[in-house]
C-alpha cells in the first residue's frame, strides 16, 4: 500500500483550516492535493483529533494482518482436504 506524504498531524491541521472556513479549492492548492484527496480524508477522518486518527490506523493494520493469517490458514486446510481426497 501506498504511504502517504503527510503526516497525520498535517492531514488534521488541513482539515482544521478547512472547518475553519478556508476554501477547499485553495487548500489543495496550497498543500499540493487533489480535491478527491482533500474530500476522502475529510470523510475519512472528519471529527478525529489524532489520538483517534493513530488508533484506527493501528486496528486497519491488525485487521489486515488478521486477513492474511485467515486466508494462509483456509489455504493450509483446503491442500489438507485435496490431499485426503486424493488418497481416498
Amino acid at each position: 500500500m501506498k504511504t502517504s506524504r503527510f503526516t497525520d498531524s498535517q492531514i488534521l491541521q488541513i482539515l482544521k483550516q478547512a472547518e475553519a472556513g478556508s476554501p477547499a479549492p485553495d487548500l489543495c492548492r496550497e498543500h499540493g492535493i487533489s480535491t478527491a484527496t482533500f474530500y476522502k480524508w475529510r470523510s475519512k477522518f472528519g471529527g478525529m483529533d489524532a489520538s483517534l486518527m493513530t488508533r484506527m490506523k493501528e486496528l486497519e493494520d491488525e485487521n489486515r494482518r488478521l486477513k492474511k493469517m485467515y486466508a494462509e490458514e483456509r489455504l493450509k486446510a483446503d491442500i489438507v482436504t485435496e490431499a485426503l481426497i486424493k488418497k481416498w
